[in-house]
């Protein structure tokens, strides 16, 4: 069998050495680096964000007291020293995914289409819906279907039965146009693991309708932003966003058309940077590598 990647994720206060500590641990045990992206917040107190890729021995994968061994060693001898936070994951390990959605297609279905051409690295383990609308469309695509109704006396309940399905297993849920705001103690659940799709460039537009109320402004150009869910309403971490440039001739129609289009790449992006493991959140914001 031949070797593995794994993926590698620090941050730290920073301070001179890290990169030669990280670098040569993984040289003593006969990891190959393949890739390496670094930044620091401030050369002076400030913070280190580091990403590495890097190729292991597949008798290191297979044996399970072996790996843990090694990651034992990375903690005591460079983790430790350097006030790390840090986290190791297999590059073909697939995240679990799970998709909640309303009435519009869009969206849902770019990562339906891009997770069956295997374009999207991931388990999409199901798709949740407060309406029955797209049911025949996702059970196309062999994935499960789950219908929770959610109304202003029901909001509770319903939360608890999205809970019961995606928590045990879940490394992402996504808001493909979920038309329902979740409460801050299912959003705690999943610390910058639910990721949003927003129709309007952040933070212009915010509330109801923002095509019209780009129309109305006679913008020039739209756009939409993709970002974690945090307590505070469509205020979370960028991850990704997109423009287009629009004119004096567009209608409402055709800047939701085009905004549409923006949606699902913007959307698309996100979730694959995420489940490639190149997002950091620092305070409310990210880098991304």
């Amino acid at each position: 069998m031949s070797d593995q990647c794994i993926r590698l994720l620090v941050q730290c206060p920073d301070r001179s050495g890290i990169v030669a500590a990280v670098s040569g641990f993984l040289q003593q045990h006969k990891a190959n680096i393949t890739a390496l992206d670094q930044f620091s917040t401030d050369s002076v107190g400030g913070k280190l964000f580091m990403r590495i890729v890097c190729q292991i021995d597949s008798n290191l994968v297979q044996d399970e007291l072996a790996f843990k061994s090694f990651q034992q060693n990375f903690q005591q001898n460079v983790a430790d020293h350097f006030k790390m936070t840090w986290s190791m994951t297999f590059s073909e390990l697939k995240k679990n995914i799970y998709i909640l959605v309303s009435k519009h297609d869009h969206a849902l279905m770019e990562l339906l289409w891009e997770w069956n051409r295997g374009e999207l690295h991931a388990n999409i383990c199901g798709v949740i819906s407060n309406h029955e609308d797209l049911k025949k469309e996702v059970l196309q695509f062999g994935v499960p279907f789950y219908h929770i109704p959610v109304s202003a006396n029901t909001r509770s309940e319903s939360e608890k039965e999205v809970l019961k399905i995606c928590k045990n297993n879940c490394d992402l849920i996504v808001l493909a146009r979920y038309m329902q705001i979740l409460s801050p103690d299912f959003v705690n659940h999943f610390p910058n693991k639910i990721i949003n799709i927003h129709h309007s460039f952040l933070p212009a537009f915010v509330g109801a309708d923002p095509y019209r109320q780009a129309f109305e402004r006679g913008v020039k150009v739209i756009g939409a932003t993709a970002h974690y869910v945090t307590d505070e309403l469509d205020m979370g971490p960028i991850i990704s966003q997109d423009v287009e440039h629009v004119t004096h001739r567009e209608t409402v129609l055709s800047l939701r058309s085009t905004g549409r289009e923006i949606e699902r790449r913007v959307l698309a992006q996100a979730v694959k940077w995420h489940i490639e493991d190149r997002v950091f959140v620092h305070e409310n914001k990210t880098l991304i590598f």
